[in-house]
């Protein structure tokens, strides 16, 4: 017997990130409450809402009305075409636990470290800051800085992050909410960056098979484009209907 009886590892996916919230909605209305996240990206902001006591509804509640723009910054192209400075004010203004180990529901949010070009999948110490890391997709955003380190998107390297589960639960339930998918339009930078972000984000989806429990990947989510605000009720619904229908085996 482990630590946990179930923890859950929400991906990246930027405002398909709207579907984790279906997702835990339905599992909730199912009687399953994870114990334990593991989130990143999108996955580590929705992670941390609901770890520092929100329900999956008060969370859509609060990002229902933001756009794309109101989670950004537009930067001088140096380091990122735009800045997480807007976010970081929704974390804080909302998220009141400052640490993670002030957190109601334990939580391991994945960052890539840019100086060594390795995942690092952190639990303790400053909340915010970790969770604007996980979100700095590259080329889109800047580089968040902790201490002397750089840090962009956990989703550089580990997009669903079910490893720092495996050694402490039972079960694991894994969320993909960017599968991936055919795609032929390149018709700008941000296309071809964000084109082989997706397909590098999906490479370790063997392990995360053999180390889940249950694997749920809503393929209707791809769609929608990671910045595509305006569907949210859409893409809920989408995460509300896979959680229903899921087949759990525990």
């Amino acid at each position: 017997m482990k630590k946990f009886k179930i923890g859950i590892a929400l991906s990246g996916g930027g405002a398909r990130g709207f579907a984790h919230l279906g997702v835990l909605q339905a599992l909730n209305e199912r009687g399953i409450f994870p114990e334990i996240f593991s989130g990143t990206s999108a996955g580590a902001i929705v992670s941390a809402f609901y770890c520092a006591g929100y329900s999956p509804y008060d969370i859509f509640k609060v990002l229902q009305s933001k756009k794309f723009s109101d989670f950004t910054k537009i930067h001088i192209p140096k380091d990122g075409l735009f800045g997480l400075e807007n976010l970081k004010s929704i974390l804080e203004k909302n998220i009141k636990q400052v640490k993670f180990e002030d957190l109601i529901i334990p939580l391991y949010v994945c960052v890539s470290n840019l100086n060594t070009g390795k995942a690092e999948y952190i639990s303790k110490g400053h909340l915010h800051d970790v969770v604007l890391a996980s979100s700095a997709i590259p080329v889109m955003f800047s580089p968040v800085k902790i201490e002397k380190t750089y840090y962009v998107d956990g989703g550089l390297i580990d997009n669903l992050p079910v490893k720092p589960l495996v050694r402490l639960c039972d079960n694991i339930i894994a969320v993909n909410v960017f599968p991936n998918s055919n795609n032929a339009k390149f018709e700008n930078l941000i296309q071809v960056a964000m084109r082989s972000f997706e397909i590098n984000m999906n490479n370790n989806m063997k392990y995360v098979r053999a180390k889940s429990s249950v694997l749920i990947e809503p393929k209707a989510l791809s769609k929608y484009h990671i910045t595509d605000t305006k569907h949210k009720d859409e893409i809920f619904e989408i995460g509300y209907k896979c959680g229903k229908r899921v087949k759990l085996n525990f």
